[in-house]
């Protein structure tokens, strides 16, 4: 199979709509050359541009397709005044938190490229951030019925990563966030992912670690290990 062309973005210092806009961007521009009618797809996929986004958000709570109001535990006066912006977006799955010290990762793919498997594509997501932890001797796993990445520790289980994705004409866009050295307890604000059980609840890398990592090197570990599972070329 041909490496995927790649594109790499890190943004830092935006608004949660200034990425948003961006990423919309990348995505209609794949959209377009997919339904050019002058274009013979076939032909021409080998040259379509697919793009990986890293960014660390300013505090945001975002609410997907599946999110129940009262997952959104504060008030948005509350939330105005600790900073925390909220936004309803298209993705998949339900209420999550993005904010600094975490590695927002936004896949902008023409997965039509790889398989048409929608599952597959979010279990190899999970691969990525699975296989990452590893590097840093987190043992993390995926756990049945819930998406995403989790620690356990008898019986307890800890999300260290969410995923939410969202698919127009096989082009992806959204992906994963994956807590580095995320201050948890904005997650407070919220029923992360919807998921309400007095044996889950969320952590980070630095909290499993009991020590702060260096995010620029967890970011190009990251870029590595989502380059060596999709099949990816760095332009």
């Amino acid at each position: 199979m041909s490496l995927l062309l790649t594109q790499y973005h890190e943004l830092n210092g935006l608004k949660y709509q200034d990425v948003w806009d961006f990423q919309a961007l990348l995505h209609n521009s794949i959209k377009y050359h997919k339904l050019d009618k002058a274009t013979s797809y076939p032909k021409a996929k080998a040259k379509i541009l697919n793009h990986l986004v890293f960014c660390e958000h300013y505090p945001v709570i975002t609410m997907g397709k599946s999110t129940k109001i009262n997952h959104l535990v504060s008030s948005e006066a509350d939330l105005d005044k600790s900073n925390i912006e909220l936004f309803k977006i298209n993705r998949g799955g339900d209420i999550t938190y993005h904010g600094p010290g975490q590695i927002t990762g936004y896949l902008i793919f023409d997965v039509e490229l790889l398989y048409r498997d929608v599952h597959r594509f979010v279990r190899e997501i999970e691969a990525c951030i699975i296989r990452l932890l590893a590097k840093y001797d987190i043992i993390a796993r995926r756990l049945e019925g819930y998406t995403g990445v989790w620690v356990e520790d008898r019986h307890e289980f800890r999300k260290i990563c969410a995923i939410g994705i969202h698919l127009s004409r096989w082009v992806s866009m959204h992906g994963f966030a994956l807590n580095v050295n995320t201050l948890l307890d904005h997650f407070n604000h919220i029923v992360p992912c919807g998921i309400d059980e007095p044996n889950k609840a969320v952590t980070s890398m630095a909290n499993e670690l009991q020590s702060e990592l260096i995010f620029s090197e967890v970011q190009a570990q990251l870029k590595k290990v989502v380059g060596e599972v999709f099949g990816l070329k760095f332009i």
